[in-house]
């Protein structure tokens, strides 16, 4: 684009800011938004409380004015032009901080922090928390930091040499206005009512407090009727719902006020709440939309990159690039205020940790965040883009994308994601063309705006992300997406007393209303979309956009008379570095074509065009003036370009589309028939008229193939295999399995649909009686027992014994420690059971499945024709059928390195456990004795791994299949006796993980049995997330 071109768009970018700052300065000052319609101030619905569209935001406290000064901040260092831009500007941010001190006082407790509507923020007015802080607080810190000159103006620069940027001096300005701080008093005021919110058992905020009577309406507060005066609060009790957006988006702003103050109480308040949300994801990794501040569950089952969590991933990241370089927050010192009341919800909870005060600790959160992402709901169906799922099981949710969710692909380059965020953000260009505007929903799978939701209140996100994927490649294709939105905002949203959303983005309504963040975000993103060289775009420092688009830095003290500045107690984290994931950015294409844009160039840049059928929809910009800029060309054409600003000449001549990412799908339907369902449980759901039962959140377990419907889909990873992707009509996730009992696939034998055995894995059973009220060991009486709420999980407990002392304790004492804590784990199940009398020892069969490796190489033998029969079942009490488990005889070899065996290990024992390490697998072997085969002797040797050991005998490559993940072992010489003699009759071998724990456990077993693995495959193609298993849902304990 020409320089020309561009500075003509910035200039008509700050006409779009000052037709809507002056007309609300002039028409609803000191009120808190503009209704550009009819020309009136908009203010709260004192009429009807519950309009929380409307109170949740404004509060009465001159909220456009707060969020437009850093945006006039940003234009006083406009580029020299004959208009006097950049000065002008500069006189507005200096009068608007005057209007505002006027009005609400400087913030100290003297007459001077009286204004005209009061003191401070000391208005009834109940908003949302989250709202407030990023539009007020957030607002106020920023115009502070510009005021001071910690956030550069061009041309003005109140810092002297010497001065400390924590404690500015008196700053005169032209307009006789002495600024001395009064900006960060009044953020302190507004922060400082909001802390009632905080006091809740789960560390988020509760989402409505109001600033003068704190949080009446919540009965189970301790603040509750605490506060005299707040019986008069409006509306009925609050609801305790909130989002993970609105309780952990606290971060920048509350950091940035406690470090420029020193009143730590903030800082932490809001990590704490970051927190409370992260550790509540699911096992999957992701977070939800909806949280009860208050219980701390999930409300909903959505997980979404848009509305309701999208600025929660925004701060994950932007909190590691404000702390970075910073010492951790001093915890230990809390000085009472003196300008109010002192309140501090921290007093409630435990300290926070070095670790969650870390930078580093907030970059692995985004990492971790953003990996789920990628896993669950990234698609690259039709083109690339997010879709909403569930947050326990990652299935599909939702086949629509929402607005808010166009800030990802700008969060993305952040973070050093650029190819993820060009293709990402493709479509939303794409649907802002076909609509001029972004609707709040549009649905993928119809292509129109979803349920009606077609309003567009003049959103950044989307300008944002293209801002910052401008800074990133410098592609002029960005320009023109820049030129296309500023145009479409221009014809469409303005009025004569300012610039309306549009109600209605097809048919062009528009809302009375000009909400705040058009000043204070989108017009701010386009003017820095034009203005290449601003400082800010040139600032290299740890500084940060809000979600709120407000600039962000923490100062850094001057080091006094000359002593040097304390070292940083971040040196004394180990720095958090994972190389699996994106830790720097990328270079900038070199390779640019002659048209002048890779991004016009790519070969998928009409792939996001075809999700919204671009190519059938009529030009909506003809008849448009063929003189204005970029908009010669677009008269003449038939159908809408993409962007539609774009010149012709950026299309390359010869170029080529690729082909769209369509997987083959196929489904398989299943005879209905009277074949007889294995059973179920309580818990079994149906689906599409098949009954079907949920064994986790990862696992369904099909209970009958008759009438069955599955829906399959052929994925290129390393290898092609089939994913089932719905199951009778209701979507699975990526991670989540089907599970089929070998019992009811029969004689199943079809191309399509085909059972094998798995030539790598196989399983080893275990069974250990547990006498559940049979007496202690002595031994443990005489100590005084196990704390039983320690034992809740037996195996975990015991993996945690030293391993040393464990192998130096005679086996029958490790047998009846082991029993004794199986019984600690079931004693409250037991003590449940009302209706039974249990008058002696009731034997429980504990069964234990460990996934079994069978190793390669000419020394590997034929598993035993011994296995389990599908179908079999283990009653939870009593006898046991022989045929599950056929071996009872277990000998412990411990390494089996030093020496032969003695020649009753094998003679009289079926299966021999030996431990990894010390010798290869081939010299394990070969110090067994000879034995004559028989049904009594050797018929099976387990090798227990460590996992996390490497040899030069195992093959260097892991298997994922099963969730395994340990090494195959490779037997490379052909077997032999302890004399060196070939072995007629070659002994089994397989190979477990589990270390010490799965050893013992193995040794103590009363009895053990071998079972196939199967899976099932697809015309020569594994299904990879169908499990078959013999009724344990393929669940290692």
């Amino acid at each position: 684009m020409r320089p020309d071109r561009v500075t003509a768009l910035r200039q008509e970018t700050v006409d779009l800011f000052y037709h809507g700052f002056d007309n609300y300065m002039r028409i609803a000052f000191p009120e808190d938004e503009l209704r550009p319609v009819s020309c009136t101030p908009l203010t709260r619905d004192a009429k009807n409380p519950r309009n929380v569209e409307l109170n949740d935001v404004l509060g009465n406290y001159s909220l456009t004015l707060i969020d437009s000064l850093s945006t006039l901040a940003i234009l006083a260092s406009a580029p020299e032009d004959d208009r006097g831009t950049g000065p002008k500007a500069l006189r507005g941010f200096q009068d608007g901080v005057a209007a505002l001190v006027e009005q609400y006082g400087d913030g100290r407790p003297g007459p001077s922090g009286v204004g005209l509507r009061g003191r401070g923020f000391d208005v009834d007015s109940k908003v949302q928390v989250f709202e407030t802080v990023i539009r007020g607080v957030g607002g106020l810190l920023s115009a502070h930091l510009f005021a001071v000159g910690s956030l550069p103006i061009t041309g003005y620069s109140p810092q002297r040499p010497g001065d400390d940027p924590l404690n500015p001096r008196h700053i005169h300005w032209p307009n006789g206005f002495k600024y001395d701080g009064q900006l960060l008093r009044l953020a302190l005021d507004l922060a400082q009512r909001l802390l009632p919110a905080f006091y809740t058992k789960t560390g988020m905020p509760y989402p409505r407090v109001n600033l003068r009577h704190g949080i009446p309406f919540y009965t189970n507060s301790p603040l509750h009727g605490s506060k005299p005066g707040a019986a008069n609060t409006e509306g009925p009790a609050e609801i305790t719902e909130t989002c993970s957006a609105g309780a952990g988006s606290l971060v920048l702003e509350f950091t940035v006020l406690s470090r420029l103050t020193g009143d730590t109480r903030f800082e932490q308040l809001a990590k704490r709440a970051f927190w409370a949300v992260w550790y509540r994801k699911s096992q999957i990794g992701l977070i939800g939309a909806g949280v009860d501040a208050e219980q701390g569950h999930w409300i909903g089952a959505y997980s979404v990159i848009g509305a309701g969590a999208d600025s929660f991933f925004e701060y994950a990241l932007k909190t590691h690039i404000l702390l970075s370089g910073h010492d951790l927050p001093n915890r230990t010192i809390a000085q009472p205020s003196p300008y109010g009341g002192w309140m501090d919800p921290n007093d409630i909870f435990t300290p926070l940790s070095d670790a969650e005060n870390s930078p580093d600790t907030f970059l692995e959160a985004w990492h971790h965040a953003h990996a789920a992402i990628k896993r669950h709901l990234y698609s690259d169906l039709g083109h690339p883009h997010y879709q909403n799922v569930n947050l326990w099981t990652g299935s599909l949710a939702s086949y629509w994308v929402d607005s808010l969710g166009a800030y990802y692909s700008g969060l993305l380059i952040l973070a050093g994601e650029v190819d993820e965020a060009v293709e990402t953000n493709l479509l939303y260009t794409a649907i802002w063309t076909r609509y001029a505007a972004l609707p709040e929903r549009w649905s993928i799978k119809d292509k129109t705006v979803e349920g009606g939701l077609g309003w567009w209140p003049l959103r950044p996100e989307f300008i944002e992300s293209t801002y910052h994927l401008y800074r990133a490649t410098k592609d002029p294709w960005y320009l023109y997406v820049g030129e296309m939105v500023l145009r479409d905002i221009t014809r469409r949203c303005w009025t004569p007393c300012g610039w309306a959303g549009l109600q209605n983005v097809v048919d062009g309504e528009k809302s009375d209303r000009m909400e705040s963040f058009f000043l204070g975000e989108t017009a701010k993103y386009m003017y820095l979309l034009f203005d290449d060289e601003h400082p800010l775009n040139k600032l290299d420092a740890a500084y940060v956009f809000t979600t709120e688009g407000h600039p962000l830095i923490i100062p850094k003290a001057k080091p006094t008379n000359g002593a040097a500045r304390r070292r940083s107690r971040t040196d004394e984290l180990s720095t958090y570095f994972d190389e699996s994931y994106t830790n720097s950015c990328p270079p900038r294409s070199s390779a640019v074509p002659l048209t002048g844009s890779v991004i016009a160039a790519r070969n998928d840049i009409y792939h996001a065009a075809r999700m919204l059928d671009l190519h059938e929809v009529q030009n909506s910009h003809l008849g448009l003036d063929p003189n204005s800029p970029g908009e010669s060309a677009l008269a003449t054409l038939s159908f809408t370009r993409f962007p539609w600003t774009l010149p012709p000449e950026f299309l390359p001549d010869d170029g080529t589309c690729s082909k769209v990412h369509s997987p083959v799908e196929v489904s398989l339907e299943f005879a209905a028939n009277a074949q007889q369902m294995v059973s179920g449980t309580s818990s079994n759901w149906m689906a599409g008229g098949q009954n079907m039962e949920r064994l986790s959140a990862d696992r369904v377990r099909v209970l009958s193939l008759s009438g069955l419907k599955i829906t399959m889909r052929l994925e290129d990873s390393d290898e092609q295999e089939w994913r089932v992707s719905k199951v009778n009509g209701v979507p699975l996730g990526r991670d989540e399995f089907i599970v089929l009992d070998r019992a009811i696939l029969g004689e199943v034998s079809d191309p399509r649909f085909n059972l094998v055995r798995d030539p790598v894995f196989s399983k080893i059973q275990h069974l250990h009686r547990v006498e559940l009220l049979a007496d202690e060991p002595e031994d443990q009486a005489e100590a005084g027992g196990l704390d039983y709420d320690a034992q809740l999980d037996p195996h975990k407990q015991f993996a945690q014994s030293n391993a040393v002392e464990e192998a130096s304790r005679p086996t029958a004492s490790r047998v009846a420690e082991f029993g004794f804590r199986v019984k600690a784990f079931l004693s409250r199940m037991v003590s449940s059971i009302d209706t039974l009398s249990l008058t002696g020892p009731l034997p429980f069969n504990l069964v234990i499945n460990q996934t079994a490796v069978i190793p390669v190489g000419v020394g590997a033998a034929p598993l035993p024709t011994s296995v389990v029969p599908a179908g079999a079942r283990v009653p939870e009490f009593g006898p046991v059928d022989p045929t599950i488990f056929p071996w009872t005889g277990i000998y412990g070899a411990g390494d089996a390195c030093v020496g032969p065996m003695p020649e009753e290990a094998p003679r009289d024992h079926q299966v021999i456990v030996i431990r990894r390490g010390g010798c290869s697998f081939s010299s394990k072997l070969a110090n067994i004795p000879a034995y004559a085969p028989s049904a009594k002797s050797l018929q099976l040797v387990v090798v227990v791994s460590d996992e996390e050991e490497d040899g030069a005998d195992y093959l260097a490559y892991a298997l994922s299949a099963a969730g395994a993940g340990i090494i195959r072992p490779l037997l490379d010489e052909v077997q032999h006796t302890p004399g060196g003699i070939p072995r007629r009759n070659p002994i089994p071998m397989v190979m477990v993980g589990g270390g010490e724990t799965a050893y013992h456990q193995l040794v103590t077993a009363e009895r053990i049995g071998l079972a196939r693995r199967y899976y099932i495959e697809s015309q020569g193609s594994r299904i990879r997330n169908i499990m078959v298993d013999e009724g344990d849902a393929g669940v290692n304990l």
